[in-house]
């Protein structure tokens, strides 16, 4: 790896900018499991790394507030407060959620050098991230919708995720 190129150092960044968390009680299911639950899409883009249509997906325009976990296992990922409106037709958000279960490897395929963002616990395929995003960061982590589940602010505590709401409470 050239760490003195952009690459190099967007490598360097978004590793001194990743929290990674204990996986707690979370787990993968089987990929037997994998197939009956997640739709056709949902499944080639975790497991098999590919990649949704832009502007073809749930969350690329969704503006509602709550957080973003692994469609795979849970694990809490990205924020509302920190998705931003790219224009690629995918999620797009400038860091990852307080705690976020994400680990990044670097990924030669299709002819480009980029970074590959993936579920910790789920190993999943989640997405990639650039080095022409917004401030503070300059990140920009380009996520497919297919990787995600939106859980709404006002559902979090009954869906598991208390800990989350008060990235919420002055917002309403």
């Amino acid at each position: 790896m050239r760490t003195t190129s952009a690459f190099g150092l967007a490598l360097v960044l978004v590793a001194s900018l990743t929290v990674v968390a204990s996986a707690g009680q979370r787990k993968k299911p089987s990929d037997d499991q994998l197939k009956k639950e997640l739709t056709s899409i949902q499944y080639d883009v975790t497991q098999k790394d590919g990649t949704e249509p832009p502007f073809h997906n749930p969350y690329f325009d969704n503006h509602a507030a709550g957080i973003y976990v692994d469609v795979v296992t849970g694990e809490p990922l990205f924020s509302s407060t920190e998705k931003f409106e790219s224009g690629t037709g995918w999620p797009s958000f400038w860091k990852p959620i307080e705690g976020a279960s994400i680990v990044e490897k670097h990924d030669v395929t299709h002819g480009m050098e980029r970074v590959e963002v993936r579920g910790k616990l789920s190993d999943s395929h989640l997405g990639h991230v650039f080095t022409d995003g917004p401030k503070p960061t300059g990140l920009r982590y380009c996520i497919n919708s297919a990787s995600l589940r939106f859980v709404p602010a006002d559902k979090l505590a009954s869906e598991g995720y208390p800990q989350y709401a008060k990235l919420f409470a002055a917002k309403k």
